[in-house]
């Protein structure tokens, strides 16, 4: 669960939403996670999400952490309690989870893990804000109305303080659209930072679509946690 101090400059939450961009890694070989992140950080990017889908995660997870203390580390697709203990143990200080646990939600309150968790509707938005989230990612966001619907979901919340994190089916081609929502804080998404991308070792091309990515967040640069 998120305190309302989430929002001040030097909580993890703000370090997350920083860049307003998150870009959400699977990665099959842990010892790409060095040569991946060299190129999102000579992108200006500081920030990755891992998820845990692979046997990989948790090892590059603690590759990055011992390797680039500069990173905003996270772990991503949190499903579970164990997990969250993992992925806390390894050296994320954030996570992402695809839907709202009330278990997965304690269990990173315990040991210090910034979470956003994911909502789609109205009721899960109302019960999230409840449990004291104010950032959450809204997912499947293409899938669920897109911009629409978080402009339609900023009419009945936007008052309440709450920020999204849209990902799924976000691209270069759309990732602006959303940036210029006020309820927007950043968007998450793998187009940067594709699986296939990562398995070819293609890291010049992941530099440059991270740059690219980080010039569009800075043309819509908002305060993120205002």
């Amino acid at each position: 669960m998120q305190t309302s101090k989430a929002t001040e400059d030097s909580s993890p939450m703000a370090q997350v939403l920083a860049k307003r961009l998150l870009p959400a890694v699977v990665i099959e070989q842990a010892d790409l996670a060095i040569p991946l992140c060299e190129a999102l950080l000579t992108a200006g990017l500081n920030v990755i999400e891992v998820t845990f889908r692979t046997a990989a995660a948790e090892e590059a997870i603690r590759n990055i952490a011992q390797r680039f203390p500069e990173m905003v580390l996270g772990a991503g697709t949190l499903l579970t309690v164990e997990q969250v203990s993992r992925a806390r143990d390894a050296g994320a200080i954030f996570g992402v989870a695809p839907g709202l646990s009330d278990n997965v939600l304690r269990r990173a309150q315990e040991c210090g893990l910034a979470m956003i968790p994911g909502v789609v509707t109205p009721t899960e938005i109302s019960r999230a804000l409840d449990l004291g989230c104010r950032v959450l990612k809204f997912f499947p966001a293409e899938a669920s109305g897109g911009v629409q619907a978080l402009q339609a979901l900023a009419g009945a919340f936007g008052h309440t303080g709450v920020r999204f994190v849209p990902t799924g089916g976000i691209d270069s081609k759309n990732l602006r659209d959303y940036l210029a929502l006020p309820t927007v804080a950043a968007v998450g998404g793998s187009w940067m930072v594709s699986r296939q991308l990562i398995a070819a070792k293609s890291w010049k091309t992941i530099e440059t679509l991270a740059g690219e990515a980080v010039a569009a967040a800075n043309r819509e640069r908002k305060p993120c946690c205002s």
